[in-house]
């Protein structure tokens, strides 16, 4: 049974283990599902230019049915290892029954690199994780560590350092999706190109909107009870187009700090403002008011309810894609009417 967790992924990616003939990157990041797959391609070492050795299919072009089994099961032109990369697999009986065949009689010299999107247990991610060919790799949102390891990598490479308070709004901020996390750092990376030290300045002269990053408004809104803010940041991020799997993510984050800071503070006997002032890693200065009345509003049982009924929509969004973003609006609009009353 080959299965992994999320944050054993880039450890496993980087020395892979070719006696899995099929390979399953799957999950609501698809920033880091996209970037995970090329990291695999890259590492079996075929050139991902050669289109005779290197076949891409795109799941939901149509076409051949078929082609899938077809490209697995036929000899290289010029030998040699062959890579099939399939892009926009979801949960297709056809493409499931295909895998199947191709794990209990793996191709030889062939990879398979299946790229996903959110699969519920079963189907095509059941058949997977159970055979013995098969490597099934979840994408889940990146925590706070994997924010700080992607920020290092982004500004080491380009000489630069961070200051402090620069850092905070960029680890508060982002987070939802991988792509999107990493095309925000190497913008603001290029915006200060040629600056050994880069200021909070330079990050907010090129992510000022902050619903654009991490939906900030929204988590705050939601924190601290403000029905009238919830709403105005629910209408930006809908009309923006946002992700709602990303801002559950973000939403959840947040809590999971607040349950951090709210056990310190019933812990060490001190206020809200002196756990979030000396709160590690640092709570970044624009979202420190909001997080004290979160402090004082929030009780550590509330906490883990909401945990709880955030865990359970994510669940419901991700049996019913059709009905996610009137199950977000519908979590957040009650979690805030919670906050609302108990403030």
């Amino acid at each position: 049974m080959a299965q992994i967790k999320n944050h054993e992924a880039d450890r496993l990616i980087a020395r892979p283990d070719w006696s899995h003939a099929v390979f399953l990157i799957y999950g609501p990041d698809h920033g880091l599902a996209a970037e995970r797959a090329a990291a695999l391609a890259r590492a079996t070492g075929i050139d991902l230019d050669d289109p005779f050795n290197v076949i891409r299919i795109d799941a939901g072009a149509g076409g051949d049915p078929d082609r899938l089994i077809n490209e697995a099961y036929t000899v290289g032109m010029f030998g040699g290892r062959r890579l099939i990369w399939m892009r926009g697999a979801g949960a297709d009986r056809q493409i499931s029954d295909q895998v199947e065949r191709l794990l209990t009689d793996p191709p030889p010299d062939t990879i398979v690199i299946i790229e996903a999107g959110d699969l519920k247990k079963g189907g095509l991610r059941a058949s997977v994780e159970k055979a013995r060919a098969g490597m099934a790799i979840p994408c889940y949102a990146d925590n706070e560590r994997d924010i700080q390891n992607l920020i290092d990598q982004t500004f080491s490479r380009a000489d630069q350092r961070l200051e402090l308070d620069a850092r905070q709004f960029l680890t508060s901020h982002l987070g939802g999706d991988r792509a999107a996390s990493r095309a925000e750092l190497e913008k603001v990376a290029l915006y200060a190109l040629g600056q050994p030290v880069v200021s909070l300045g330079d990050v907010q002269a090129v992510c000022g909107d902050a619903s654009a990053l991490g939906f900030d408004d929204v988590s705050m809104a939601v924190l601290t009870g403000d029905l009238d803010g919830l709403d105005r940041a629910m209408t930006k991020f809908e009309s923006g187009g946002g992700a709602p799997a990303a801002l559950f993510a973000i939403i959840q984050r947040q809590f999971q700090v607040l349950d951090r800071l709210r056990a310190d503070m019933d812990r060490e006997g001190k206020s809200p403002a002196a756990i979030v002032n000396g709160a590690r890693p640092p709570i970044f200065f624009a979202r420190r008011k909001a997080m004290e009345r979160a402090l004082s509003i929030w009780t550590p049982r509330a906490i883990r309810a909401a945990l709880d009924r955030l865990r359970e929509a994510v669940l419901q969004s991700r049996r019913a894609r059709h009905l996610e973003p009137d199950v977000l609006r519908m979590t957040l609009l009650a979690l805030t009417v919670q906050s609302a009353r108990r403030r």
